[in-house]
């Protein structure tokens, strides 16, 4: 060991005296980088996640499915393909909350659960899934797609719920019509790069889509060329309703660090402008847990509440901040059968989706959203407001909405 810095030490002298500090920096960098080359060669190798199986990726030619043996195909039969559901997925409720309505109007349906790794246990799925869903006859014969992606022979229609899982309805050996449940435009979940890339390529497979609102539906036909069909958001009147008629002293943020598109960072600068003009107010955080995060003003932090504690949360709130930067959130038309006044970024995305005039839109940065905060807050007539707000859900449905999903299936597909 000493024989070997001696010899490490005379190398170094050596080399400094030939080419100086800056050479002999030089020797020590490539002598570390080479040590750490060696060092990584042996450690395991991180897969490749693309989140789709890669043969289903690969199958994509760029060309749009066969339609011909689906074409003026009478459907009885439904496959919905998801991702694993878990507890508080709002993109899994209206999923769910769809196949109800398909199962109410006759339709059978089965649902394939697809991931790109081993699946685990559908018990598991199961029991984390909890009573967050409607229930549904497809929950008793709940599978995983298999790595061939099998479709039961008699389905009529495969509806695709996400990026990922396109592709494995792409790949499916079955003459089922094709169609894709579009909730967001999902490319906007990654940087622009191969994952942008590999979800952005699934809008150019020759489906059917049923987006959720308006912004949906005109993008991706007007971009993508793709036929398109919408349903509106609406609220649950059984589960958000006005309660109370006293001045509120709350506000809420729906808080998702690890949901870029819900503006985690401008929604805490917002709300910590606010807090130094209303200290008294209470704000809620809720969404998932941010404990980990070190946020500049006093909070409850709710994590992630359970469907029939959210009317009691919205209830005590006079205004509620909800940021999207894709689809909008089903939040704000919930929060406003509470009563409370949503706070949005102002942008298509949000306005083709509800233009309630009771949303209040906000130019895009967090002084215009504490002022807009603040603006609620102070209202003389707050009470009368919030009622008034609330009457203006009253007229939707999602059971009309589920109508029109039912009368797409019936006559729209061609």
């Amino acid at each position: 060991m000493i024989k070997r810095a001696r010899l490490l030490i005379i190398s170094g002298v050596n080399t400094f005296k030939q080419k100086g500090i800056i050479g002999l920096s030089n020797a020590v960098i490539k002598k570390i980088l080479k040590k750490s080359l060696d060092t990584n060669r042996n450690m395991p190798k991180s897969p490749i996640n693309t989140k789709a199986r890669h043969n289903d990726i690969i199958a994509f030619s760029g060309l749009p499915y066969n339609r011909k043996s689906s074409k003026n195909k009478k459907i009885n039969h439904i496959a919905w393909i998801m991702p694993p559901p878990g507890k508080g997925s709002g993109g899994h409720l209206n999923i769910f909350r769809f196949i109800k309505y398909a199962e109410k109007a006759g339709y059978k349906c089965s649902i394939y659960i697809y991931v790109d790794s081993a699946p685990i246990p559908m018990d598991l799925i199961r029991l984390s899934m909890g009573d967050s869903y409607p229930e549904v006859k497809a929950l008793n014969t709940m599978q995983w797609l298999n790595t061939d992606n099998c479709i039961s022979s008699d389905v009529d229609a495969i509806i695709a719920t996400s990026w990922e899982t396109a592709y494995a309805s792409y790949a499916a050996k079955s003459n089922a019509l094709r169609l894709y449940f579009v909730q967001d435009f999902e490319p906007y979940f990654y940087p622009v790069g191969g994952m942008y890339t590999l979800a952005e390529n699934t809008y150019k497979m020759g489906f059917f889509g049923i987006t959720a609102g308006n912004w949906l539906k005109l993008k991706l036909n007007k971009e993508y060329g793709m036929h398109t069909a919408s349903f509106n958001f609406s609220c649950d009147q059984t589960i958000y309703k006005f309660k109370n008629e006293e001045r509120r002293r709350e506000i809420f943020f729906y808080a998702r660090p690890y949901t870029e598109r819900r503006g985690f960072e401008v929604g805490i600068l917002a709300l910590e402008i606010f807090h130094k003009k209303h200290p008294d107010y209470i704000i809620n955080l809720a969404g998932c847990d941010v404990s980990m995060y070190d946020i500049p003003f006093p909070y409850n932090n709710l994590n992630i509440l359970e469907i029939d504690q959210l009317s009691i949360l919205y209830n005590k709130c006079a205004a509620g901040l909800v940021l999207s930067y894709t689809n909008m959130s089903l939040l704000p038309l919930e929060l406003l059968g509470c009563g409370t006044i949503p706070v949005v970024n102002d942008a298509p995305n949000n306005r083709l989706v509800s233009n309630n005039r009771y949303i209040a839109f906000t130019d895009n940065n967090p002084k215009s959203m504490a002022e807009k905060l603040s603006e609620i807050v102070e209202r003389d007539d707050a009470v009368d407001y919030a009622q008034k707000a609330s009457q203006t859900v009253l007229s939707s449905s999602w059971d009309e909405e589920g109508k029109k999903f039912i009368n797409i299936l019936k006559n729209g597909l061609q």
